[in-house]
């Protein structure tokens, strides 16, 4: 089986989302404490296109969870596997994430960030995928809404390929 890449969301589709959303974010925390953190791995161009269009000022951190352990499969189990650097008590938190699917991992981030003593967790997801059955967890901030397709690109991959594509592009196999 051979991956074929078909582009689903170009580069210049992204740039244009990426400064809308920036420009929502710097209206809505204007005056406010903001901390931005960055969902690990998949999140970081995102993050970095993102805060560079934000005209407030701001502070930004990564986080890290899995659910699959060694495993292939989810577990159902988040574990966080890398915590903050800034101390995010009394702030006002922006999660950014590449793809919500399931929801779980930002769920446990979110339960965790709480028992920090946060003023408030938001969600800002480049894309967020429908799928049938799922409770996917609403986002504050949503790129684009994409059907249930696996895609690669722009920080997303598929083993450990294809992030640094600087679009997003639905993989197949044929």
């Amino acid at each position: 089986m051979n991956p074929q890449l078909k582009t689903y969301i170009p580069s210049a589709t992204i740039r244009n989302k990426v400064k809308i959303l920036a420009d929502r974010i710097s209206n809505d925390y204007k005056d406010k404490d903001l901390l931005l953190i960055g969902i690990l791995n998949g999140s970081f161009v995102f993050l970095a296109d993102l805060i560079r269009e934000i005209q407030i000022p701001i502070q930004v951190d990564t986080i890290a969870a899995t659910s699959y352990g060694n495993g292939t499969v989810s577990s159902g189990k988040v574990e966080i596997t890398k915590k903050l650097s800034i101390d995010p008590q009394g702030k006002n938190i922006i999660l950014v994430e590449d793809i919500i699917e399931t929801g779980n991992t930002l769920q446990a981030i979110t339960e965790y960030l709480q028992t920090l003593e946060v003023q408030s967790v938001q969600i800002c997801s480049l894309l967020v995928k429908r799928k049938e059955g799922s409770k996917t967890m609403a986002a504050d901030y949503i790129g684009f809404e994409i059907e249930d397709r696996f895609v690669v690109g722009y920080g997303l991959d598929y083993a450990g390929s294809y992030r640094n594509l600087p679009y997003i592009a639905e993989l197949k196999f044929i």
